[in-house]
């Protein structure tokens, strides 16, 4: 029997708690998103100084040594000592926790680092983190390995009078970080060039000494939210030309105390069928919307609803639109800064403050009244539109109720073609959703049926961005993957809905073949996903299945040796240069029998999966709208931008 007493009270000091639970800290945890996070929390500090209106340039660089700095010509870090510490400032901000400017209104009146973590999370999961300052004419300098200080505050040199700046170099910890491979440059200039519309005219520049030749990129978005609202429109045929700007600043009561809440709001709508709706708080990314979005919602809805009736815009018998109907095709970006705003967690995905909503409310519906009255057009056009997808709504009732009668899919049973597993706790349960019968055959055989669920498609699934909600609600395959998985479907008006509790497999597998017609299907079904079941992605239960691509026999072996890429392939056939090879080229998951197919991709101790994540929505709907849209244009650019990488087989 094990002990339990005093003796096993242990106390973590300083950064010590950090480095023993980073996941606690760091949005991502220790992987790739963690990594990046690191990064963003240095970012945010720099605009933090462009919001407070003293800084209108801030340079991140990527260098050769995988570290990065982020330079900023604010104020600079204070430097001087703290009485009550008994140490220097910059040393306190880098080492203690909920230690900054943003608690005193009078050093930030605006701020997304509310807590004061995110600088010493950083030097704690750091293998150094290294700050200059410029401040009076002096240059200091101090230096911290693994979160302690190794280079106590000095100054190091002179710089021009009345020239402040701060520049803060680190390299993430790979004993935390363990298999990340360093900073992913499209992942950060999407995030700078997202600041630079938020920001409305600071400079942003990214520099990337990595690469041979340096690359650089400037990004300075004197447009502001509306156009970033054009910029996720894309090449979407647009209901209006010229994006609306609605801003405005509300005076509120919080807690006695009179606070300011500045609203701005980019939108336009588009001919598509789905909805992008960012929001955001002092530029931070709120993923899961928050007070500021319902708000939105509320006063955008009501909104319309009164044009309409006062315009007599919807005709007499038509349904009327509802909330998801005037959402349908806009695109829409939300931003709002305030002094003190609350968040759901660290993580700061939601936000929570009541004044947010009724600021937003209350600009959102007196600016859009205006816009509405001197522009008629865009009023009707924007009625039309979400009459035109109630309409829609309507007659995909109907046709989801004669299918209802015709096949007894979604009335409760599960499709003819799905082999379920035994298990019934969605936590141990996963399905494989497969190309194509002959390997649907195989996976039912391989399968360890306790937990595993095959089923299986015939051919391509519809391109849900082109087709509208009645469509895709006639299509066979979409049919049997909603049946199966037992959640419902977003987006799709008040009667229907998704639920993540009810979704009866916890891990949603794609297992397609390694060519190009299963590359497509995949596409196929993440847009799907994508577009009508995207809490399964946010959730993390989304994933593609990695069968290999080749295998290999060397000399008289009778085990085959598996091969998931073709520099995995040159790399083996170094290794053993010299001896008798026989190489099998797996075109197809059906080429591979019941037990290959098991012991390579659907084994839980050797198969290799790839969770689906979205990075952010602004990447994920950029892309989607571009390949699988209905506009030809920008589909044809990425083909030949990109043609040169394609492996095809003549």
């Amino acid at each position: 029997m094990t002990t339990y007493s005093a003796e096993n009270i242990k106390i973590l000091k300083g950064l010590e708690g950090v480095r023993k639970r980073p996941a606690m800290y760091v949005q991502g945890g220790t992987g790739i998103d963690g990594y990046h996070q690191l990064l963003t929390e240095i970012i945010d500090n720099a605009i933090d100084e462009s919001l407070a209106g003293y800084a209108d340039t801030v340079e991140v660089v990527l260098n050769p040594d995988g570290s990065a700095s982020v330079s900023d010509n604010g104020r600079g870090i204070p430097v001087e000592m703290m009485k009550k510490e008994g140490r220097p400032a910059i040393e306190v901000i880098f080492t203690e926790l909920h230690a900054g400017g943003k608690f005193d209104s009078d050093a930030y009146k605006v701020s997304g680092g509310l807590h004061g973590v995110g600088s010493s999370v950083v030097n704690a999961l750091s293998t150094f983190l290294e700050a200059e300052v410029c401040r009076g004419g002096k240059v200091y300098r101090i230096r911290f390995d693994l979160g302690d200080v190794t280079f106590p505050v000095q100054q190091v040199g002179t710089c021009k009078k009345g020239r402040n700046a701060s520049k803060v170099s680190f390299k993430p910890d790979p004993g935390i970080f363990q298999g990340v491979q360093g900073f992913d440059y499209q992942r950060i200039r999407h995030r700078l060039k997202e600041l630079a519309y938020l920001t409305g005219g600071v400079k942003i520049k990214l520099v990337d000494q990595r690469v041979k030749e340096t690359r650089s990129e400037n990004f300075r978005e004197e447009g502001g939210v509306a156009a970033f609202a054009a910029n996720l429109a894309g090449e979407s045929k647009r209901v209006y030309d010229t994006p609306i700007l609605i801003r405005g600043k509300v005076a509120v009561d919080v807690q006695g105390k009179a606070e300011e809440i500045e609203v701005e709001v980019g939108l336009l709508h588009t001919s598509s069928y789905g909805q992008t709706v960012l929001s955001y708080a002092n530029m931070i990314t709120n993923r899961d919307g928050g007070t500021h979005l319902t708000g939105f919602k509320t006063a955008y809805t009501r909104v319309l609803n009164n044009y309409a009736k006062a315009k007599n815009l919807i005709k007499k018998g038509d349904p009327s639109p509802t909330g998801e109907d005037f959402l349908e095709g806009l695109c829409c970006v939300i931003s709002v800064k305030l002094s003190e705003p609350q968040f759901e967690s660290q993580a700061k995905v939601k936000l929570l403050n009541p004044e947010a909503q009724s600021a937003v409310q209350s600009v959102v519906y007196e600016k859009l009244a205006e816009v509405l009255e001197e522009n008629p057009k865009i009023g009707k056009s924007v009625i039309e539109k979400a009459a035109n997808a109630a309409k829609a709504r309507e007659a995909a009732r109907k046709a989801r109720d004669l299918v209802r009668r015709a096949n007894p899919l979604e009335n409760d049973e599960l499709p003819g073609k799905l082999a379920d597993c035994q298990s019934q706790d969605p936590s141990l349960s996963e399905i494989y959703i497969v190309e194509g019968d002959s390997a649907g055959g195989s996976a039912k055989q391989g399968r360890e049926r306790r937990f595993q669920a095959i089923l299986p498609l015939r051919g391509k699934i519809l391109n849900v961005e082109k087709a509208n909600i009645g469509k895709i609600l006639k299509n066979a395959e979409i049919r049997a993957m909603i049946a199966a998985i037992g959640a419902g479907m977003q987006g799709t008006g008040d009667d229907q809905h998704f639920s993540l509790e009810d979704v009866r497999y916890h891990r949603i597998i794609i297992m397609t073949d390694a060519d190009v017609d299963g590359s497509h299907i995949r596409t196929l079904l993440l847009t799907f996903f994508y577009r009508y079941m995207r809490p399964i992605i946010d959730a993390g239960y989304l994933y593609i299945a990695q069968p290999p691509l080749y295998g290999v026999r060397f000399g008289r072996a009778k085990e085959l040796i598996y091969v998931y890429s073709d520099e995995e392939l040159q790399q083996l056939l170094r290794q053993h240069r010299g001896r008798k090879y026989e190489i099998q080229r797996f075109k197809g998951l059906g080429e591979m029998n019941a037990e290959q197919l098991w012991e390579t991709t659907m084994n839980p101790e050797t198969r290799v999966l790839r969770r689906v994540t979205i990075e952010d929505a602004f990447d994920a709907s950029d892309t989607f709208e571009r390949l699988m849209g209905s506009e030809v244009l920008p589909r044809r650019e990425f083909i030949e931008d990109n043609a040169h990488l394609a492996n095809i087989e003549v």
